[in-house]
């Protein structure tokens, strides 16, 4: 179990009162990985690959060291396949952007997505003048295989598909859907961005092509994030951005790019970021990845269990069972919005309302278009606030006619 009442301990904002309960948006941050910035801004703050001086060297060091630290963090093989980015949806996009497509070529991806892996697609399409192919999940946010099996065929370049619903917290059989995609030679890549802060990762069994996943919903700070690819594809792909950093050679009229990762990496990096980043992980992986998923999934049972049974509730997507630590639903009657800010009013407590950035999904699969309350759970999350959240659910539906 958790030492909940000790991990709280180093969550700063958590002193001020408030409920967190909007971490599929964002978590908030530990203080080690704010001390990690904090080091390196005041001790060696200097840019990476650069200087022969100690505290570029040293700053050099330490950015390496979180390459091979996030590499072991997720499964990969190498820190040659880490490719730092500013955050999941650069991710996607630089792969959407680095593949060369051609006209017959299809994209494989589903009504289940969160906008930044599913616009990058569709801007494929009218950039490039591939088909995309859009897999329907059920009301509960299931992805069939069979509906994979026949979407992806011979012309397929690349399958996308969230891991983890930012919506449903339903959880993607992602290494079967990896299988069906490589028996037709198409490659596929995984929005890992709401399931790397909460369940153990590791690439390799996956077996998917690439991984991206942002660090300001694991604890670490806004602006870091990762881009896996797996190792024998880095050369085939083109990098969208070049510049400093990313070449071996420049005369004139002509340039020579890095291996690896570097090339994608252009101009100077977010250092303070990306170490503190390396530090998120560290934590996370000191408490335990195994850990964190069974609290969440307590948690997520109870808030589910006590919802359920509240007259004029509506709750969406699976039961606990199949799912994270993200609940939608509604109150009859009453706008989402307002249920919001009536819980942030009332008693601190912060939830995201509306479409959450996946408007296929709430409006035409679960057939919402106001959209709903999203609760969202994590590390240090507490019995106590989810009742205190149950009670003024119920406090507040039967107010309502």
């Amino acid at each position: 179990m958790l030492n909940v009442k000790r991990i709280r301990e180093d969550f700063p904002q958590l002193k001020s009162g408030i409920i967190y309960f909007d971490n599929a948006a964002s978590s908030l941050t530990p203080k080690p990985v704010i001390d990690k910035m904090l080091e390196y801004y005041i001790e060696y703050r200097a840019n990476i690959e650069r200087g022969l001086y100690e505290s570029s060297q040293k700053a050099s060091e330490e950015y390496e060291d979180a390459r091979r630290i996030i590499a072991n963090f997720i499964g990969a093989k190498s820190k040659e396949e880490i490719i730092f980015v500013k955050n999941a949806t650069e991710g996607v996009n630089i792969i959407a952007h680095s593949i060369n497509f051609k006209r017959n070529n299809k994209i494989v991806t589903t009504l289940l997505e969160h906008h930044s892996n599913l616009l990058p697609w569709i801007r494929c399409s009218e950039l490039y003048g591939v088909k995309v192919e859009f897999i329907k999940p059920t009301i509960e946010g299931f992805l069939n295989l069979p509906d994979f099996e026949k979407a992806i065929n011979d012309q397929t370049k690349i399958v996308a598909v969230t891991h983890v619903s930012n919506v449903l917290g339903v959880v993607s059989p992602v290494k079967e859907i990896t299988e069906i995609a490589h028996k037709h030679g198409a490659m596929v890549l995984i929005d890992g961005a709401q399931s790397t802060p909460h369940i153990k990762i590791d690439v390799s069994k996956i077996g998917c092509d690439f991984f991206t996943f942002s660090g300001h919903k694991m604890c670490g700070p806004t602006g870091s994030g990762v881009l896996y690819v797996r190792k024998e594809l880095m050369e085939s792909l083109t990098p969208i951005y070049i510049g400093g950093g990313t070449i071996e050679a420049v005369d004139i009229g002509s340039y020579k790019l890095l291996k690896g990762p570097s090339k994608f990496e252009a101009g100077t990096p977010a250092i303070g970021e990306v170490l503190g980043l390396k530090v998120a992980a560290e934590y996370l992986k000191r408490i335990g990845l195994e850990k964190i998923e069974q609290h969440e999934k307590m948690l997520s049972k109870k808030i589910y269990n006590g919802l359920t049974k509240i007259p004029n509730v509506e709750v969406y997507g699976p039961k606990p069972e199949f799912k994270l630590g993200v609940t939608s639903f509604n109150i009859k009657n009453l706008s989402p919005h307002d249920l919001a800010l009536i819980l942030d009013s009332k008693a601190k407590i912060a939830v995201r309302s509306g479409l959450h950035c996946a408007h296929p999904l709430v409006k035409f699969i679960l057939g919402k278009p106001q959209g709903t309350v999203r609760v969202s759970t994590y590390l240090y999350n507490t019995i106590e606030e989810v009742e205190k959240f149950l009670s003024i659910i119920e406090e507040v539906s039967r107010s309502i006619r």
